[in-house]
């Protein structure tokens, strides 16, 4: 089939079987691709109410028909499972060079079922695949399980890992590859780990087929320069996301001492060339890329060798938990990274600890030892703890929401979270339409479906109207690349052009869409993720789009916009807009009459068998 490997592997890891399965044309027609293959298999071959680290689960490995071909960037594939973090819909985007591997050995899809009786890899060569020992990489770090696999295999192989938090199924444990790429949210690593699985090795020797060869390489050349020529690539290649810091300080957007603010005095010592100064070696981009973003770095006090910081880790890490010195950044990056965690949850946890033994709510008794904002002994000290369940780190390693649940007092008002997803980096009391974001997320808290700080700031940070208009749009847009198998940040960062794409998606798969049929396939999966969590959560609805007290109780303390909150108000108006504009009704859930204009008629079967009352 044209811009596909053509098929779909299934290992049960139970049983040992392994079946390839060819990829049909009708799913390709109407779901595209990665987190469009991921939602469809998802609601069709779960159960409702599954236990997410159960060997009924699954974990599905998807990339898109874009990815490994000439178009700029096409490295992306999605891992994607019910996710243990939130108990709906979950799924994780990841760069590097695995999603063209993928390809060239013939999959688009891998998907992983039951559980393995022993510590396994998952090894794939062209046609050859085995479930193989891991025992040696068991309790391993995941840039050095990593680095023995690719000693033990060659270089040719591609691999992700996960590291000793995926093995001890922490909830927001990650995938990581390439030595600092990373499928961070939702707990993708912790589903793997709960399968015994700790490494996928990839090696592919096949072509992609293409719809229209020559057109299709004319045009990505042409991309390819069009990214080139424009204007701020430069700046863009030298820091990456590491020059947003100080921006989102000045403008009040920049995550501090778990959210308490929106700006973090010493910022500056944060900037990203600054970083380039003190810790960059080269540059490292992902496959096809032509702007690369990624920063290989030394952290000299330290001795450690990472990738990045990147933004939301210098958010996180380095604002949320009170930190001004790069290189302090830098090696608790690294040690998230080599204990495989999602470094956006695991700032909001620690700061949340913070915040807690700050106010009392929890003792040096309870904690192991005295911790505050700003130390990294106290950091370190509560990575292990979590990585290894131990103390405090057992409720920990469960998220903010469940931890907050346990400690009890006021600090479920500042358990930095939706829907039971930590909330990454952008402080939005001073922008309704970037709140309204991370509210709807089909995820929980997560900037990478609608971010739209510069939308907030474009048109006025204290309007309401037309900012839900605005998301939706949003939200369509960003999560069609992750349909297509293509990074968003050319888009995004560098403003290359959206309608290049549709153009070079016909010559290579042959499908004749406009950019409005792409986006309502965009729609679609939104919707049906929605329809995962209502299906999974009877009480499903707009209660559980509220942000935590904190955002509409408290005012931003310090900076540009100290004073501002949103009010309870404003966040309605702002739900009530935005689901009149997605068709669904004022609970927050698609009615039966958009899930049918959209090609939904099973999801409508299904929700109604289960007698949940659609609209």
């Amino acid at each position: 089939m044209n811009g596909y490997g053509g098929n779909i592997l299934r290992i049960n890891l139970t049983q040992g079987d392994i079946k390839v399965q060819p990829l049909d044309e009708t799913m390709a027609r109407e779901w595209i691709g990665q987190r469009g293959f991921i939602a469809k298999i998802l609601w069709d071959e779960l159960k409702p109410g599954i236990d997410p680290l159960g060997p009924d689960n699954l974990l599905v490995m998807s990339t898109g028909p874009l990815a490994g071909t000439l178009v700029p960037a096409g490295g992306k594939v999605s891992f994607g499972a019910k996710s243990p973090a939130t108990g709906i819909y979950g799924e994780s985007c990841m760069g590097g060079h695995i999603a063209a591997e993928m390809k060239y050995a013939g999959y688009d899809i891998i998907i992983l079922e039951g559980m393995a009786a022993k510590p396994s890899y998952i090894y794939i060569e062209d046609d050859k695949i085995e479930i193989r020992d891991a025992s040696h990489l068991w309790g391993k770090g995941a840039i050095q399980a990593e680095k023995l696999l690719k000693e033990e295999l060659g270089d040719d192989f591609q691999i992700c890992t996960i590291g000793p938090a995926g093995e001890k199924v922490v909830k927001y444990a990650c995938i990581s590859h390439d030595f600092g790429r990373q499928a961070g949210r939702t707990g993708m690593g912790t589903v793997m780990g709960s399968k015994n699985i700790k490494a996928i090795a990839i090696c592919g020797s096949k072509s992609i087929p293409l719809a229209d060869m020559a057109s299709a390489v004319a045009k990505g050349k042409e991309m390819l320069k069009g990214c080139f020529a424009k204007e701020n690539l430069d700046e863009w290649q030298d820091y990456g996301t590491a020059g947003v810091p100080v921006w989102a300080n000045k403008i009040g957007a920049f995550p501090t001492k778990n959210f308490q603010s929106s700006y973090l005095e010493g910022n500056e010592a944060l900037d990203g060339k600054i970083m380039r100064e003190k810790m960059v070696i080269n540059d490292k981009g992902c496959f096809g890329c032509p702007s690369p973003c990624g920063k290989y770095c030394y952290v000299k006090e330290y001795n450690v060798y990472t990738e990045g910081p990147e933004y939301e880790t210098t958010a996180l890490i380095g604002g949320n938990c009170v930190f001004t010195d790069i290189e302090q950044v830098g090696y608790l990056n690294y040690l998230c990274d080599e204990m495989g965690l999602d470094t956006i949850s695991t700032g909001n946890v620690i700061g949340f600890a913070m915040e807690c033994f700050e106010k009392g709510i929890l003792t040096a008794e309870q904690v192991g030892r005295e911790i505050k904002f700003g130390d990294v002994a106290s950091f370190k000290y509560l990575v292990e703890q979590i990585t290894a369940r131990q103390g405090i780190g057992d409720i920990l390693a469960e998220g903010v929401k469940y931890a907050a649940e346990r400690f009890g007092g006021d600090s479920i008002k500042f358990a930095i979270q939706i829907k039971g997803l930590e909330w990454s980096g952008y402080e939005s009391r001073s922008a309704p339409s970037n709140m309204l974001a991370y509210m709807t997320c089909d995820l929980g808290a997560h900037h990478s479906r609608a971010w739209s700080v510069t939308h907030d700031i474009a048109v006025g940070r204290k309007v309401l109207e037309g900012k839900a208009q605005k998301v939706v749009e949003l939200q369509h847009i960003r999560p069609f690349f992750d349909l297509i198998g293509c990074c968003r940040l050319q888009w995004v960062e560098i403003g290359f052009e959206l309608e290049h794409y549709p153009e070079v998606f016909r010559y290579i798969t042959g499908f004749d869409y406009s950019q409005e049929d792409l986006m309502k396939i965009s729609e679609k999966v939104w919707n049906l993720t929605r329809a995962f969590a209502w299906r999974e959560i009877v009480d499903f609805g707009r209660k559980y789009d509220y942000p935590p007290a904190r955002f509409y109780e408290e005012a931003v303390t310090t900076g540009p916009n100290a004073g501002d909150t949103l009010s309870k108000e404003a966040l309605e108006y702002l739900l009530d807009d935005y689901y009149n504009l997605r068709g669904w009704d004022k609970n927050g859930l698609p009615t039966k009459e958009k899930l049918l204009q959209l090609g939904l008629g099973f999801v409508v079967q299904e929700l109604e068998a289960m007698e949940r009352k659609l609209a």
